[in-house]
């Protein structure tokens, strides 16, 4: 972690955020280790990793997507999952009104 423990950490700007994903990636430092050092949240530095991750698999792509078309992409999975479990729900609501069993 040579590069980021030169100098306190005030915002973890995307520069930041990838030299450090970059150490963890090259086995320089662990999402533990990083966690302790910097007191981050470990899923926090595993999400920093997941980003980078879906990041350069699109710009190494023969026809990568812009950003913008990447963020409504998930935007509309997320929409219709969203969907699904309402529905999910109001077909639970409705049996259990059906069978006559009080809600909890």
């Amino acid at each position: 972690m040579s590069m980021l423990m030169d100098e306190e950490i005030k915002r973890w700007t995307a520069k930041r955020k990838s030299a450090l994903v970059l150490e963890i990636i090259q086995g320089k430092t662990s999402v533990s280790e990083a966690s302790r050092s910097y007191d981050l949240p470990p899923n926090e530095i595993e999400k920093w990793i997941e980003d980078g991750t879906r990041g350069m698999e699109n710009a190494l792509r023969a026809n990568p997507q812009d950003v913008r078309e990447q963020y409504e992409k998930q935007l509309k999975e997320l929409q219709e999952a969203y969907g699904e479990a309402m529905l999910e729900i109001r077909a639970r609501k409705k049996l259990q009104s059906l069978l006559g069993e009080d809600e909890k």
